[in-house]
């Protein structure tokens, strides 16, 4: 069975985004090993908490980042 695991920000991405990344990485696997991987592909988007991850030896936050969060601006 392919597997994607996409780990975010918490909070960064809309839900209509998350259903963007679900159907563009099935229609991946499906190019790849053909239809029979459509009925098999999980895809899961996992958010991960304000400060809860790091690069380089830094832990990193939205601040950081500079990202306002579009999901608090509703279901764009």
């Amino acid at each position: 069975m392919p597997f994607a695991n996409f780990k975010v920000p918490e909070k960064t991405l809309t839900p209509k985004q998350k259903e963007e990344i679900v159907a563009r990485t099935t229609e991946l696997y499906v190019e790849i090993y053909g239809e029979r991987a459509r009925g098999n592909t999980m895809v899961l988007v996992e958010e991960v908490a304000d400060g809860g991850w790091g690069v380089s030896g830094n832990v990193l936050t939205l601040a950081m980042l500079g990202e306002a969060a579009p999901a608090d601006a509703g279901d764009a």
